[in-house]
């Protein structure tokens, strides 16, 4: 049971056809949701935790989802709220600050990875990213990664359309010069 949206959510809202409707759902957004995820919380395991939990909110709440936007913007708005507490998580449990020596920690998490090898272009692209502010680091992955126009990304993240492209500038030229001197 593939479709578009609108007849996912008309199924949804069935008695009969609501678990396949949301089962459907899963099928087509999860994969692009666990990157999104997976790029902002690095770790596989937490990227499936943040998911499942994404999931779960989903469930939750699609009963009463207005359509006010598309569903696949709801779902990344979803997903990068869940992103965002995760790591808020993370920083209350660490003595240390997320957004300096926490992009480090992250770093270090690409690092460990075993297919790590900081002469391949995407290895150092991805630390690059962690080095980004966490607002730069969540615009330039929803533009560069999932191609998100800057008008769903304003609905994502609730921010005009100026300063998303303001901070895919500097966080695309932070990246440039990284990779530049890495």
């Amino acid at each position: 049971m593939q479709g578009n949206d609108k007849e996912l959510l008309l199924q949804f809202h069935q008695a009969d056809t609501k678990d396949r409707a949301f089962t459907a759902i899963i099928k087509k957004y999860q994969e692009k949701l666990y990157w999104h995820i997976r790029r902002l919380v690095v770790a596989h395991d937490d990227a499936n935790d943040v998911l499942q939990n994404v999931f779960i909110k989903v469930w939750n709440g699609l009963a009463s989802f207005r359509e006010d936007s598309q569903l696949y913007t709801w779902l990344y708005r979803i997903a990068t709220n869940e992103s965002l507490s995760f790591l808020d998580q993370q920083k209350r449990r660490s003595t240390v600050s997320m957004d300096e020596e926490g992009s480090e920690a992250l770093t270090n998490q690409i690092k460990a990875d075993s297919n790590f090898d900081a002469r391949k272009l995407e290895w150092r692209l991805q630390l690059a990213i962690q080095q980004l502010p966490e607002k730069q680091r969540i615009v330039f992955n929803l533009r560069y990664f999932d191609e998100m126009p800057y008008q769903e990304m304003s609905r994502v993240l609730d921010t005009s359309e100026g300063a998303l492209k303001a901070s895919y500038h500097h966080a695309a030229k932070k990246i440039e010069e990284f990779i530049k001197n890495y």
